[in-house]
């Protein structure tokens, strides 16, 4: 069943659940401002561009790093840019989370500019409802038959249809549940996120708790890769497991210079 059908409109289930994990990551964004004393209409006026940066960023990460099924569909870069217009199909191809990440954060910077607010101030506002967020929103993969990954047989495994598989595994009918990984490691990042913020609130520094989360997400994005049939690949390099490996170094060292400084204090 691809969605739920009212008249001539189809809501597909991939859609449906990425507007309930926005949703419900806006709604715990909106609860944990009125407790920190911020005007809840700000995260509703962040909706609007976050989404909007992230979607064309997301799309453009995957022209720029399709993956090994968009390559045997023909969805190559240079397809792309000789077919502007398929730029816009993000239905086809999909998009890309390394992308979506990096189109919130400037979105958010921009925002931050224009209004005078402090980015790291909202940034760790939005940290857990960026990962409640990807939780739900991974669910759809399973209605698409995507996101997942290696041949298994363990009892949890998924049934991937024929047309859904990679070129040389036509014959192999189960995988990793790659998507229900990545849920459920997402709402543990969500959990030690609101964890973090309660046992440690007076220790924390403005921007730590979203560095927390950068490291986190680019920690199981990481791994999952290992796990992933439908790479993206570079010159023979899988491309977003570098760049989360990059990532997750990155907000590890900031987060331990901050520490750092502090204790030199």
């Amino acid at each position: 069943m691809e969605g739920v059908s009212l008249g001539p409109l189809i809501f597909r289930w991939n859609g449906l659940l990425i507007m309930l994990g926005v949703t419900a990551g806006a709604a715990l964004a909106i609860f944990r401002a009125k407790r920190r004393g911020y005007d809840p209409e700000i995260i509703l006026d962040l909706i609007l561009p976050t989404l909007v940066w992230g979607t064309i960023f997301a799309r453009l990460w995957h022209v720029f790093t399709p993956s090994l099924s968009a390559l045997q569909l023909g969805l190559t870069t240079q397809h792309y840019l000789t077919h502007p217009l398929d730029l816009l199909a993000i239905w086809v191809g999909g998009l890309g989370f390394p992308g979506a990440l990096l189109g919130g954060c400037i979105a958010l910077a921009l925002f931050c500019r224009i209004y005078g607010y402090n980015f790291a101030e909202l940034a760790d506002l939005l940290a857990p409802s960026i990962a409640l967020g990807q939780a739900l929103g991974r669910l759809g993969n399973y209605f698409n038959q995507e996101l997942f990954g290696l041949p298994t047989s363990v009892a949890w495994k998924m049934f991937i249809a024929p047309n859904h598989r990679l070129g040389g595994y036509e014959a192999v009918d189960f995988y990793h549940p790659l998507f229900a990984y990545a849920a459920l490691l997402n709402l543990v990042n969500l959990a030690l996120l609101l964890w973090v913020n309660a046992r440690f609130a007076q220790k924390l520094k403005t921007g730590d708790l979203f560095l927390i989360y950068l490291f986190n997400a680019a920690l199981i994005r990481f791994g999952l890769e290992f796990l992933r049939l439908d790479v993206a690949l570079i010159q023979g390099v899988n491309i977003n497991q570098v760049g989360m490996a990059l990532l997750a170094l990155g907000a590890g060292f900031a987060f331990f210079l901050r520490r750092k400084s502090v204790r030199s204090l």
